[in-house]
């Protein structure tokens, strides 16, 4: 198991060097160059992915070809399709690599079995799921009450070191606004 993965579930829960050997079991590890998709929109969804290293991005693309990227996927982040994921549902975003990525990927069965099986790994994903839900949920409140300015400097404060990974498309499309947008806001 990672050391990144492993702080992060001794984050939440105690568990001992066996118990954490045996949930690195149930995980594959797969790297990904960059630009390679990881999720593709139509296609069954089998894992969730945490970030070992590299960045991702997760994104819809509407009827009119814009792209709307949803979420990033950096170092120590889960990222997935969590519907396609939960429910055995085709995709319906694409999540693809903005650099090489490396993963560590965790099957829904082997989530299931393992949450079965701890208690502390069914609380460690609750505790992640609320974080999940929470984020998102400000993510929409922001986007929906701030203006580009509010959204762009919220960006830059929350994430600084992946502002410099990004390029100036990915963030407006993050940020919901056009590239002339984002170019006045970083001239600002």
């Amino acid at each position: 198991m990672s050391e990144l993965l492993k702080n992060q579930f001794l984050k939440i829960v105690e568990l001992s060097e066996e118990e954490l050997d045996y949930i690195s079991g149930h995980f594959i590890y797969k790297k990904f160059k960059k630009h390679q998709f990881i999720v593709q929109e139509g296609q069954a969804v089998v894992y969730d992915y945490f970030v070992i290293s590299g960045c991702a991005k997760s994104y819809y693309t509407d009827e009119n070809g814009k792209m709307h990227i949803i979420l990033f996927g950096i170092q120590d982040w889960w990222i997935t399709d969590y519907e396609a994921y939960y429910y055995q549902k085709a995709a319906q975003v694409n999540i693809d690599c903005i650099e090489d990525t490396e993963v560590l990927c965790l099957s829904n069965e082997n989530r299931e079995k393992l949450c079965r099986e701890f208690h502390k790994i069914e609380h460690f994903f609750r505790k992640k799921t609320n974080r999940r839900n929470v984020a998102l949920q400000q993510r929409i409140l922001t986007l929906l009450s701030s203006s580009a300015k509010e959204r762009y400097e919220k960006f830059l404060a929350e994430y600084p070191s992946l502002v410099q990974k990004l390029p100036k498309q990915l963030l407006a499309a993050y940020l919901g606004v056009s590239r002339e947008t984002l170019s006045r806001l970083y001239s600002n």
